[in-house]
């Protein structure tokens, strides 16, 4: 298994305030890149969020492929999105993609 980081765009739709910023952060801690050698050196934030309503997660996730990796990503932040309320339709995510591979542990 490999160890890449994982960023997966969005949008909020409708916005979303400081509070269900603060519980999504607290959703995806779990795969917080900081926790690798890449994420700490590139200080990569788990959760940025943008004046426009569009978001980056950030996430590390062990897998087998690059395309494992992506859809493992997409499902994390799927799933952490889901668990603040919030759905496909008040935030669409984007196509995932390896931000790095992670060479150290």
């Amino acid at each position: 298994m490999t160890t890449y980081v994982i960023s997966v765009p969005g949008t909020f739709t409708d916005g979303a305030e400081e509070a269900t910023r603060a519980e999504l952060a607290r959703a995806l801690r779990p795969a917080d890149p900081h926790r690798t050698h890449l994420g700490t050196e590139e200080d990569l934030d788990i959760l940025t969020v943008h004046d426009d309503g569009t978001f980056t997660v950030r996430l590390t996730v062990e897998a087998d492929s690059g395309p494992d990796a992506e859809r493992e990503a997409r499902g994390f932040a799927r799933s952490a999105l889901s668990s603040v309320g919030l759905d496909d339709g008040t935030a669409p995510l984007g196509p995932a993609v390896i931000t790095g591979i992670d060479s150290e542990d």
